[in-house]
């Protein structure tokens, strides 16, 4: 399970690492984010149109085929074992997986990290709600996986994690063997070089980043 991420990079150390230009009013809304919970806006890296491009997304998966985006569940979680058979999850397993750049995530009051600080990448999987009056709402959710020897003394699943060099092999619609060629990534990732420490009290029930408020409403808008 994957339910609480973090990313505190400053814009410009995160920059270098992010493919195809920023949405629109990101630069001025960026705020580093010590904590990001399911409902929020999620910075998600992906293609369209044949093109790497960077999307606002909300974290919680609205697939296309709903009819009332206000009833039914969200996931924002999707087990990588099944993807490719759930009805809500197939069509963008196939056609619109996704990555999203976090320096942290969050299990049973642990930190999980990397020993450099580096950001990574979460595997996440999206689609676009277009409703009957034209309205749009694009979502996404996390990959998870069994868990590494670090993560399974908290957790039955961990995210599953893209290396870096490999967005674009990741982000490009596929079918048959390219999907099948992919499989290995969603087995887990080695923990070397990685952490789990402990997180003071209550921060995974702090409130939402302020800064950010702005694009969640733009987003449902």
């Amino acid at each position: 399970m994957c339910g609480r991420y973090s990313l505190t990079s400053t814009l410009d150390a995160l920059l270098p690492r992010l493919q195809g230009p920023l949405p629109q009013g990101l630069a001025a809304h960026y705020a580093p984010r010590p904590l990001i919970r399911p409902g929020e806006p999620v910075l998600l890296q992906r293609q369209e149109h044949g093109a790497m491009d960077m999307a606002l997304v909300l974290w919680g998966l609205l697939a296309e085929w709903r009819k009332d985006p206000l009833e039914g569940p969200r996931p924002f979680n999707a087990r990588a074992e099944t993807v490719a058979e759930k009805t809500s999850f197939r069509g963008p397993w196939r056609h619109r997986r996704g990555l999203l750049p976090a320096d942290a995530f969050f299990e049973k009051g642990y930190r999980i990290a990397r020993h450099d600080g580096a950001p990574f990448w979460l595997a996440a999987i999206w689609d676009r709600w277009i409703g009957p009056d034209g309205s749009e709402v694009e979502s996404c959710c996390v990959l998870t996986t069994r868990p590494n020897d670090l993560v399974a003394p908290l957790h039955e699943r961990m995210p599953v994690l893209i290396p870096e060099g490999l967005e674009q092999a990741w982000c490009a619609p596929l079918d048959g063997p390219g999907l099948r060629a992919l499989e290995p990534l969603l087995q887990g990732w080695d923990p070397q070089g990685w952490m789990a420490e402990p997180i003071p009290a209550g921060l995974t029930a702090a409130p939402m980043s302020r800064p950010w408020d702005q694009l969640s409403l733009d987003l449902l808008a």
